[in-house]
């Protein structure tokens, strides 16, 4: 229905176009198919007055024609000789006219029904002489009136052949688009390594192709990574599982009660995975969302040994709960790879406040520094999971964290700093 609408605005405008441009040809044809029939009109009236007044002089102080004009001239062309009628015989449609033009003292043109009257002076000393002629302007009209029909059908042709050229164009282009659409629709399911392939683009048709083809790139990197991320989230949570199932099964066999601490600990494990989990899933950043950085950083560090210096007062604009989800498998991440020590700064930057978690260890390989938040990428023991959800929580909190290469455990987590109440 979309694209049948869009096919008909498009044929409507197009027929609307050809229209405008039909009706402005045939205006202006028209006109100035009228400017030369006149044109003409005139001519011959002037040759016939010509014609006539070339037969005009004087004889015994008379005003006297030379030749005898034939009886058809006489219907058309009359003369006058001092206001009296001397040759040929004036219509009583057009008597009165043709003395009015008589008693004029120049030439000049009149028109009466049908035909254009022409009034020509001539020059004889002591005589006022006027040579009247007439032209029938009906064959020029009806001229006018074939061409302007003949103008219209054409025009209309004109149109209704745009619109079914612009229909069928449309049509075929809507038709690619559709076929394209639905092939890339099919890939993204079934085949998502498949690609179009056009080249360089040369017209449309070749930059769609190339759009799709980033879109199927990109679902492709998505259910790549989304299935990665299974196996590690599978991974983590199936660690501390295994550990209380080992536990249970040692303590089955021997016949002692299974160590609180060790239950507990592990329950806290998994508890502590879950949460972060569904956090990355849920971080979400509302306008006017604050908290106390401090605060959310001594939650995350919880009782580890964990070293802060941060400034005496400073706030975040993002939620408590996306501050520790952000800092808690940093921390982790930190103590995981840290020989002695691990520590956390803040620091004033611009508009942005930059919390920096850092630790003893060997760091992050520089030649993989653009991995380390990508699932199953790991510098020691561990699946990797917790910097692909730092990753995750950051992308959605609109937060920039990244690791450093500079011979020590360091990640630089930028966060947009809270604005002063008004």
């Amino acid at each position: 229905m979309a694209m049948t609408g869009f096919r008909g605005r498009v044929v409507a405008l197009t027929m609307l176009i050809a229209t405008a441009v039909v009706a402005i040809l045939v205006v202006v044809s028209h006109v100035l198919l009228s400017q030369v029939t006149d044109a003409d009109a005139h001519d011959l009236a002037r040759t016939r007055a010509d014609a006539v007044a070339a037969n005009v002089t004087v004889k015994g102080g008379r005003v006297v024609l030379t030749e005898n004009t034939s009886e058809a001239l006489d219907e058309v062309a009359w003369v006058y000789a001092d206001g009296r009628l001397i040759d040929g015989d004036v219509p009583a449609s057009v008597v009165a006219r043709a003395e009015a033009l008589a008693g004029a003292r120049r030439s000049q043109t009149a028109a009466v029904d049908n035909y254009l009257l022409y009034a020509r002076e001539v020059p004889i000393d002591g005589h006022h002489v006027m040579v009247i002629v007439r032209v029938d302007l009906t064959p020029y009209e009806t001229s006018e009136q074939r061409s302007l029909t003949l103008s219209l059908i054409l025009g209309g042709l004109a149109i209704l052949l745009a619109g079914g050229v612009a229909q069928l164009v449309v049509r075929r282009a809507l038709r690619v688009v559709h076929e394209m659409a639905a092939l890339a629709d099919d890939w993204g399911h079934h085949e998502p390594g498949r690609r179009f392939n056009l080249g360089v683009p040369r017209d449309e048709f070749g930059e769609l192709g190339r759009t799709l083809d980033h879109l199927l790139e990109r679902v492709d990197n998505a259910l790549a990574d989304e299935r990665r991320l299974t196996d590690e989230i599978a991974h983590e949570l199936r660690t501390p599982l295994t550990v209380l199932r080992g536990e249970a099964q040692l303590a089955q066999l021997s016949g002692e009660p299974v160590p609180p601490e060790a239950v507990l600990s592990e329950v806290d494990r998994l508890d502590a995975a879950i949460t972060t989990i569904l956090r990355a899933a849920r971080a979400r950043t509302d306008e006017g969302t604050r908290c106390d950085l401090r605060s959310a950083a001594r939650q995350a560090i919880a009782c580890r040994a964990v070293e802060v210096a941060f400034p005496a007062k400073v706030e975040v604009a993002v939620a408590a709960d996306v501050a520790v989800s952000l800092l808690s498998p940093l921390l982790e991440n930190g103590l995981r790879h840290a020989r002695s020590r691990v520590w956390i700064t803040a620091r004033i930057q611009g508009e942005a406040i930059v919390v920096d978690v850092l630790d003893d260890g060997p760091g992050f390989d520089p030649a993989e520094i653009d991995r380390v938040f990508e699932a199953g990428v790991t510098g020691g023991g561990g699946y990797g999971l917790g910097l692909t959800v730092v990753r995750r929580i950051a992308a959605s909190a609109g937060v920039e964290v990244r690791a450093i290469a500079d011979g020590r455990g360091h990640v630089e987590v930028t966060l947009p700093a809270a604005r002063a109440a008004t």
